[in-house]
């Protein structure tokens, strides 16, 4: 993609702007960050606004490249050498610290320590990770799964497979010890066997495996019509989610000759097929998330935990590029035939609703979750060229990408303080209440308590 494409789009997982150069230690972070999600580009003379600032006209350029390559080699560990060069765009030059995903993870900020210093990327901004995360980078570096990991503490025996072996009953096979540990949901080590992680999440052993749906009144939260939570095993969850989606949307009914066939709104295929996603490739690290089903009178939204992953980006993913998080669940639901052909469900959820006459689902990162909005009502504009074509429509809103990761917040949590603003993105009270300002200022959220404990929705 050309650099003033890529600037165009805005600061996101894999590109940050700074318009002069910042203190070495948010130099670092962000190199940190990059290296251990995937990769990316400090771009320096370019603010926040996407606007081409430049680099001061007396700086020595050489002197700075070297200067940043010595700023960020010392100061992470392992070691990184990132690439530097420098662009002129319209007369001003521009500095690119390109960063390119390590293998030795977890790369951290020196000075704190393994510990302390660990950063990744969650949308456009650095996070410094927790406990679960350096686990999950360590794992990566290993080549390995949470899902393929023992599960010590629990004992097999105990457990009651009879989920599994009705469904591979279905298809016509059995699920026996050798089946069991061939698709690595059981392991042997030092003489005794144990479950896997991905054989209790199958199981629903988890607390958080959990899909919970609601259907709304008209477009927003504001009023629960229907509210249902399923536990149990994957399969079961799968099953009951998509009836409950089945209640809450349209069915169409047409008789030719003296055949009657009825049609839901939404492609059947398109929906099972969000939600087969969404239980397999979710983030079961976290044990305090959930995947969340909402009907809307406009959308069917299915919200799963966890970004995509990090060796890939949402371009990637729309393009069909395939990278499984969770190996052994995604095995097991590939042999019971839940998944025809890796990196082909994307395509078929989008194609599947355009064939039906339905608006393209919008399928995107959303700070740490994925969201899939699938539309219920074809557009009454669609296939007409409107006479603003071109134009910017009344009331639009130009979103920046820190605007989009509170407003995902505020999806989950109802509510914001400038105190949380500022530790999502690691910035200072000032900079924090600026943002705020512009999205009250946009009526993207507004004050709801004007005194000490003030908070915004």
């Amino acid at each position: 993609m050309h650099l003033l494409e890529e600037i165009s789009k805005g600061e996101s997982k894999c590109l940050e702007f700074k318009e002069m150069l910042p203190k070495s230690e948010s130099i670092v972070k962000t190199v940190i960050a990059f290296s251990n999600t995937n990769g990316g580009k400090l771009i320096i003379g370019v603010n926040d606004t996407r606007q081409i600032v430049g680099l001061k006209q007396d700086l020595d350029v050489p002197e700075l490249k070297d200067k940043l390559v010595s700023i960020i080699y010392d100061n992470s560990y392992p070691n990184i050498i990132p690439e530097i060069y420098t662009s002129n765009i319209d007369g001003k030059i521009i500095m690119i610290v390109e960063v390119f995903r390590g293998n030795l993870l977890p790369y951290y900020l020196k000075k704190k320590g393994r510990e302390n210093g660990v950063y990744i990327r969650i949308g456009a901004t650095n996070r410094k990770a927790s406990r679960d995360n350096i686990s999950e980078l360590e794992r990566q570096r290993r080549n390995i799964s949470f899902d393929e990991e023992i599960s010590y503490n629990d004992d097999l025996d105990s457990m009651d497979f009879s989920p599994l072996e009705a469904k591979f009953k279905e298809i016509g096979k059995k699920i026996n010890l050798e089946k069991l540990m061939n698709l690595k949901l059981v392991k042997e080590e030092n003489g005794k066997l144990h479950p896997t992680n991905a054989l209790l999440i199958l199981l629903g052993e988890y607390e958080n495996c959990v899909m919970k749906c609601s259907r709304f009144k008209g477009k927003t939260m504001d009023v629960f019509i229907d509210k249902k939570e399923y536990r149990g095993d994957l399969f079961f969850q799968i099953e009951k989610a998509e009836n409950f989606i089945k209640n809450n949307i349209k069915l169409r009914g047409e008789v030719k000759g003296l055949q009657r066939t009825d049609t839901y709104e939404i492609p059947i295929e398109a929906i099972r097929e969000a939600l087969v996603n969404a239980v397999v490739h979710r983030d079961y690290v976290n044990m305090g998330r959930d995947v969340k089903v909402g009907i809307y009178d406009d959308i069917l939204n299915i919200v799963s935990p966890g970004s995509f992953p990090s060796t890939i980006t949402q371009q990637d993913i729309l393009e069909g590029r395939s990278e499984i998080r969770n190996n052994v669940i995604a095995r097991v639901f590939k042999e019971l035939n839940y998944i025809e052909q890796w990196g082909t469900g994307i395509k078929r959820i989008k194609s599947s609703c355009v064939n039906r006459g339905l608006k393209e689902p919008l399928i995107r990162e959303m700070g740490d979750f994925v969201d899939v909005l699938i539309y219920r009502e074809m557009p009454e504009s669609a296939g007409k060229v409107p006479e603003s074509a071109g134009k910017v429509p009344k009331g639009h809103v130009d979103l920046t990408e820190q605007e989009k990761t509170i407003l995902s917040y505020l999806k989950s949590n109802n509510k914001i303080t400038s105190k949380k603003v500022e530790s999502l993105f690691g910035i200072k009270e000032r900079r924090a209440r600026q943002i705020i300002k512009d999205m009250v200022d946009k009526k993207l959220i507004s004050l709801k308590d004007r005194g000490k404990n003030r908070y915004y929705e």
